[in-house]
């Protein structure tokens, strides 16, 4: 099977699949845990129950993600003398 022969064999329904595909990946492995980050930052010393517990089950779900951007940011508190 040549080059052309496979290209003959893509589809517009196959290139929509793929991009769904894509989408999904981006919105999962991306999108929602810089979210869930920013979210966790800005709230952490405010949440309630039920909010740390629907937190806590978003990590869950979306750890692979969460995971890919750990060695890149730092959610440690500022010391009290810098401003």
């Amino acid at each position: 099977m040549t080059f052309l022969a496979l290209g003959n064999q893509i589809t517009s329904s196959s290139l929509l699949v793929i991009g769904t595909y894509l989408a999904l990946g981006f919105v999962y492995l991306v999108l929602v845990p810089l979210f869930l980050y920013f979210w966790m930052n800005n709230r952490w010393h405010f949440m309630g129950k039920l909010e740390r517990l629907g937190i806590y089950g978003l990590v869950f779900l979306f750890f692979p993600g969460l995971i890919l951007f750990a060695p890149f940011l730092n959610l440690r508190m500022k010391a009290q003398g810098e401003d």
